[in-house]
């Protein structure tokens, strides 16, 4: 099975690091033209300069913080600037802080749904008559397993979570007719600062070593280890292929069989 995307323009967001680096390497080497979003100016040309070492073809990068109230007409601007009209929407942000849901302030959750749903939305919306132009398009969000079994300690994420894939179903119905699909992958635990992040948290709220957090963790994991970024993005770069073309409205975990629904 061989991927092309040699016409095919991808917004990545949460591209510097982790999953989302993941993802923009295996697309830009399927022959996507990738734009990355950071926040992180210095990080993004750094990336930048990598991922066109990396195919020997030119890419693009947006500075982008998405706790801003403007990040999606920021994102929508840079892209009119640069005359891109992306067809791959890769939704991935960074999850809302560890924590009880009880303990969770409303602002809290105001912040986490402009970030994992409305900033992608304003941007779908800019892009969306492009793509029933050409008949062809592609949402890929990267969400949680959270979304069929709640993870403790993580209120605001599993609400909001859950939250999105519900509008990714949504949209998916309406935009199917246009070849347009829209899916969702649910990582389980993966080998990210994001993780490291949640293992030092919950390590200091039960008082206990991080190594003894991770082993507890990896126990509860049938394959015994935690996820690859490139395990999630090869899943990512597949919904992004023709090959993908009658799969929509679905969220597929990739979690080492963690997840104990069917």
């Amino acid at each position: 099975m061989v991927i092309e995307l040699h016409e095919r323009v991808a917004l990545v967001g949460g591209a510097t690091q982790g999953i989302g680096w993941a993802i923009a390497i295996a697309l830009a080497r399927a022959g996507a033209t990738v734009i990355l979003l950071g926040r992180r100016q210095h990080v993004l040309a750094q990336r930048l300069e990598e991922l066109e070492n990396i195919t020997g073809k030119k890419h693009r990068a947006i500075v982008v913080d998405y706790n801003s109230p403007t990040a999606g007409t920021d994102i929508i601007a840079a892209l009119q600037q640069q005359q891109l009209s992306p067809d791959i929407l890769i939704n991935n942000v960074g999850g809302p802080p560890p924590g009880a849901i009880i303990d969770a302030t409303p602002e809290s959750f105001h912040q986490a749904l402009h970030q994992l749903i409305l900033v992608m939305h304003e941007v779908l919306q800019y892009v969306l008559p492009m793509m029933k132009h050409q008949q062809w398009g592609r949402i890929v969000n990267i969400i949680s397993t959270s979304v069929r079994q709640p993870l403790e300690g993580l209120g605001v994420s599993n609400t909001i979570r859950a939250a999105t894939a519900a509008w990714a179903k949504t949209l998916s119905l309406e935009v199917a007719q246009y070849g347009i699909t829209v899916n969702n992958i649910l990582p389980g635990a993966t080998r990210t600062e994001r993780l490291q992040q949640l293992i030092v948290a919950k390590a200091h709220q039960r008082n206990m070593l991080e190594s003894d957090v991770e082993q507890e963790m990896l126990a509860e994991i049938p394959m015994r280890r935690f996820a690859q970024p490139e395990e999630i993005a090869a899943l990512a770069v597949f919904l992004c292929s023709n090959f993908a073309s009658y799969i929509t409205g679905e969220s597929i975990r990739v979690d080492g069989g963690r997840s104990r629904c069917l």
